[in-house]
């Protein structure tokens, strides 16, 4: 899966000399938590979040009445609490890669790039719904997780089983074991029930995990 599939393209964005009481009402308005910057070539310049304008906003234990708070926030631009020259991605970076760079350098979101401008984002919200499409979270099923012998055929085998009971696998994703030679096997299935699968899933799995869900 790449990036110009589950990106938000033409982002809501904002410009460098924008007040930040203005870039937060339109993040408010829009339901956004961040913004592209683009200056008026349409270059992007950075990024400025929620997160960005709470610190540069004064202490709850200020002084200052509401009305030199709002002044303050009001002279104050998006160029001067911005991060700048963000990390940014192609339609084309996989899904995997996207989730790497965030991870990595600890980011909320990552602009979409082509050609120089801006042409969508992807935030970390967006990868945790693709997450939760993969394991099947919008269907009801049985949720199995096992540990398993890191070896050939396993997942082969038990598709195979699963077939001939009629049991449908909405999906499947393995991970790391506590060992080089395990694996955690995680499934959701449908059209079966507990005992079925139990009977199936117990002669290969050293630790199981089953329920309804």
């Amino acid at each position: 899966m790449i990036i110009a599939d589950r990106m938000r393209k033409n982002p809501i964005t904002a410009t460098p000399d924008m007040s930040i009481s203005e870039a937060s009402s339109k993040m408010k308005a829009e339901k956004i938590h961040r913004m592209p910057v683009l200056d008026e070539d349409k270059h992007l310049v950075g990024v400025i979040s929620e997160k960005d304008i709470l610190l540069a906003a004064p202490s709850p234990a200020s002084t200052l009445s509401a009305y030199e708070i709002n002044y303050l926030l009001s002279r104050l631009k998006v160029k001067n609490i911005m991060s700048r020259n963000p990390l940014t991605i192609t339609k084309d970076t996989t899904i995997e890669e996207a989730v790497k760079l965030m991870a990595e350098n600890d980011l909320s979101c990552l602009p979409v790039m082509e050609g120089g401008y801006l042409v969508g984002i992807v935030s970390k919200s967006n990868l945790l719904k693709i997450l939760l499409e993969m394991l099947g979270d919008k269907y009801p099923g049985i949720r199995v997780e096992a540990l398993v012998e890191d070896k050939v055929g396993v997942v082969s085998s038990l598709s195979d089983q699963f077939a001939t009971a009629g049991i449908n696998i909405i999906s499947l994703g393995t991970l790391e074991g506590p060992s080089p030679n395990l694996r955690v096997l995680t499934f959701k299935l449908g059209n079966a029930t507990e005992e079925q699968v139990r009977k199936i899933m117990e002669p290969v799995s050293k630790s199981l995990d089953i329920r309804t869900v």
